[in-house]
């Protein structure tokens, strides 16, 4: 009988193992579907507040074209650099997110441009997806963890996590200082949607008040891989250095348990220096070790004691 009983327990553990491994590949197959070449449509709107004297914002709306590149594949990390597409000679490299599985190392952002190392379980991340978001510059943005699923072949995921302001809102308003930040991403059979219910929070030593909360669509559809010509052109002469700002970044971060970074040093944004010095990297031919120095000495002015 005790024979018996341990070849079932075995069979369990052997079929929970198999049942993982499927589960681990929908994930990374789910993931690496959100690459692709995109129409985007940015849809925003504020749907309520808890203060029934507040003047809505009017509601954002944009569109373009993004190239959205699995740079790195490995089993349990993908990473997904997504580029802009302005014209026929023109393009941005735009923002990027690091997809890890079980990762207990997260950055949670805490306010004022400002990420502190956070360390989860095991438990905490079980069968978890982190979606690591970077800015333009590669500098921190959002990192939230959660669940897969795979239900009636629909692929979708979420989380809620702190987030810093929007860009489009980041100069223009003073009233909140966190988004907390709740995301949906839903495959689609013409590419994803990426739905947000996003909470703009005022963080004070008192705690947090919730100004208004908004719903975000940001809608990607496939479109004809042709008009990024210009974009794979540039981002081939530039992939190199990238990597090399990545690299440096990673030291940044691995190097301290608070990072706060400052947008603007010397009259420049910090993307338009790390752009500047790309340039200069590829019209100069830079080895790896002088793109690293050159981009730490770049980066030192913005990073905040």
């Amino acid at each position: 009988m005790k024979i018996f009983n341990l070849i079932f327990l075995l069979a369990g553990l052997v079929s929970s193992s198999i049942h993982a491994q499927d589960k681990l590949e929908q994930d990374r197959k789910a993931i690496k579907s959100l690459a692709g070449f995109y129409k985007v449509n940015f849809n925003y709107g504020e749907v309520t507040s808890p203060n029934p004297d507040y003047e809505f914002s009017k509601p954002y709306k944009s569109h373009g074209k993004e190239w959205a590149q699995i740079i790195v594949d490995e089993p349990r990390r993908i990473v997904i650099q997504h580029i802009l597409a302005i014209n026929d000679s023109t393009v941005i490299k735009h923002w990027r997110q690091d997809w890890t599985y079980e990762d207990t190392d997260i950055m949670l952002y805490t306010q004022d441009n400002t990420w502190k190392k956070g360390n989860l379980t095991a438990a905490d991340v079980k069968g978890k997806w982190t979606q690591k978001v970077y800015q333009v510059d590669d500098s921190p943005r959002y990192q939230g963890y959660g669940i897969w699923s795979h239900v009636g072949g629909h692929d979708s995921w979420s989380s809620e996590t702190d987030s810093p302001l929007p860009r489009r809102e980041s100069t223009v308003r003073k009233d909140y200082n966190v988004l907390i930040r709740g995301s949906r991403i839903s495959i689609t059979k013409d590419g994803w949607m990426f739905e947000q219910d996003n909470k703009k929070t005022l963080r004070t030593p008192e705690g947090d008040k919730v100004i208004a909360v908004e719903k975000g669509y940001e809608e990607f559809t496939k479109i004809d891989p042709k008009v990024f010509a210009y974009a794979q052109k540039w981002w081939n002469s530039q992939n190199t250095y990238w990597a090399d700002v990545r690299n440096v970044w990673t030291d940044v971060i691995g190097s301290t348990d608070t990072v706060k970074v400052k947008t603007m040093a010397n009259g420049k944004l910090l993307y338009e220096t790390l752009f500047t010095l790309g340039d200069q990297s590829i019209k100069e031919k830079w080895s790896a070790s002088q793109n690293k120095e050159k981009i730490k000495t770049a980066l030192q002015p913005y990073l905040a004691k």
